[in-house]
């Protein structure tokens, strides 16, 4: 097989039917697993730092909130440098070395829990590291995006973000089960002896990294030997950088963290949320399913982007967003009295779904943004058509990068922002309002830009 491929015209109905559409296909289902992986490596921390005082680590809890929220802050940060490495490495050659990148975490985690004296430092590290998983988003779908044509971007960048989503809600279902067994034998290690109270268990932590491994390795070599690289992706950083100067991008960013970044948030914060409104309640039963639904509803979110308009489908899920939030607040305890759990989690779960729907049909906008303004140089004479269409295609890859860079800071900020209501006023409705207040900005700038009758941008 050619890995490169210099000849690539997916807007050409004739060669996607004969050719492009079945190498572009292959593309996107090995990108799938890897990215659900970069995922699950992203978030196995806020799963494992719960087990440690339990296993004999004497970390403050001040110590393992920061442990649990430095994976977001580095993988946001890595996503803003991810969202130009596919136009210079190709997405071959980029796709297995950053998955191949996630064994570094997932087997320094395994080792380092099986000792309570690990230093500090040395968890913080491991913790930095798994923010290559959250890094590998922007350039995974920055990748895709090149692969398929404008009618069909929505449904393939939904695919690959919306089961790659998946990966929060594995490692959440995942690890608490895993954890339970020695299902590695001697090359696993020994047990921990888990201490709450007057309860004891036996478990196996490292596991909680050890799981990923054989996964990663067979996703690296798929990528190598079967995924292909895109003559016509090719740029530089300063090609793309011309992004920054577009008003489209730091729009698209605004509309992305109020999509993403609010899953990717709320999927961090909701344990904790909980735990701390609903103290009879175990979260952990309950963590996985908000995830998984935001995760299956995002392929959902770009197919009916792809039918009925991008800017429709962000604007219902922006509107829906903002009563949920007003039903989350209706059911909350009033100081610790009433409240209810059910109607709490009801009003998530439609939360999850509704941020799922925005992130793929936000996704879908992009390119299309893009493409009809590279259309318009075209139409003026500026630039030749072929010219305008690569020009597009690169710059809406771009920006799908680094708005999801920027979309990634919600993971830290949302959980941050309950704790600082609560310590400021004593309770999270200071933060769930400021939700409010900014989703009603994120509705207003789709409507105006995109979504009304004599749009600028309207998609």
């Amino acid at each position: 097989m050619a890995y490169l491929i210099e000849q690539w015209q997916p807007e050409d109905k004739d060669f996607w039917q004969k050719t492009g559409k079945k190498i572009a296909t292959r593309n996107l289902w090995i990108s799938i697993p890897a990215l659900l992986l970069a995922f699950a490596i992203w978030q196995v921390w806020s799963v494992a730092v719960v087990n440690l005082p339990n296993i004999g680590f004497k970390y403050t809890e001040n110590q393992l909130f920061w442990l649990a929220a430095v994976p977001a802050l580095s993988g946001a940060t890595l996503r803003i440098f991810y969202s130009f490495m596919v136009p210079i490495f190709g997405g071959r050659k980029w796709t297995a070395l950053s998955t191949a990148s996630l064994l570094l975490p997932a087997i320094g985690l395994g080792y380092a829990v099986q000792n309570p004296d690990t230093s500090y430092t040395v968890m913080m590290i491991l913790a930095l590291l798994c923010g290559f998983g959250g890094g590998n988003f922007s350039s995974s779908m920055a990748n895709i995006s090149f692969f398929f044509p404008k009618a069909e971007k929505g449904t393939a960048l939904g695919l690959n973000a919306g089961l790659g989503n998946l990966g929060v809600s594995a490692v959440q279902f995942v690890v608490p089960l895993i954890i339970t067994a020695g299902v590695f034998g001697a090359f696993g290690g020994e047990a921990q002896t888990w201490v709450k109270g007057a309860e004891s268990k036996q478990i196996w932590l490292q596991n909680a990294g050890f799981v990923w491994v054989p996964f990663i390795v067979l996703s690296t070599l798929a990528a190598w030997f079967g995924m292909n690289d895109l003559a016509s992706a090719k740029a530089s950083f300063k090609d793309q950088a011309i992004i920054f100067k577009r008003k489209h991008n730091w729009i698209m960013c605004i509309l992305y963290l109020g999509t993403f970044g609010s899953f990717i948030g709320f999927a961090a914060g909701f344990p904790l949320l909980t735990k701390s409104q609903f103290p009879a309640i175990d979260p952990v039963k309950y963590a996985f399913i908000g995830p998984l639904l935001g995760a299956l509803a995002r392929p959902f979110g770009g197919w009916l982007a792809d039918k009925i308009g991008g800017a429709k489908v962000t604007q219902f899920a922006f509107i829906g967003m903002i009563i949920a939030v007003f039903g989350v607040m209706f059911f909350l305890p009033n100081e610790g009295v009433g409240g209810n759990f059910w109607g709490f989690f009801a009003c998530f779960l439609a939360l999850f779904a509704l941020t799922g729907i925005g992130n793929g049909s936000t996704f879908m906008q992009i390119p299309v943004i893009f493409l009809n303004m590279h259309q318009k140089f075209a139409q003026q004479g500026l630039v030749g058509e072929e010219q305008a269409r690569l020009d597009a295609t690169k710059e809406g890859a771009a920006v799908i990068g680094f708005t999801a860079a920027f979309a990634a800071y919600g993971g830290f900020f949302i959980p941050k922002s309950y704790g600082t209501s609560i310590s400021m006023t004593g309770s999270v409705t200071a933060a769930l309002i400021g939700f409010i207040l900014f989703y009603v900005l994120c509705t207003a700038l789709n409507w105006w830009y995109y979504a009304r009758k004599n749009a600028e941008a309207k998609c």
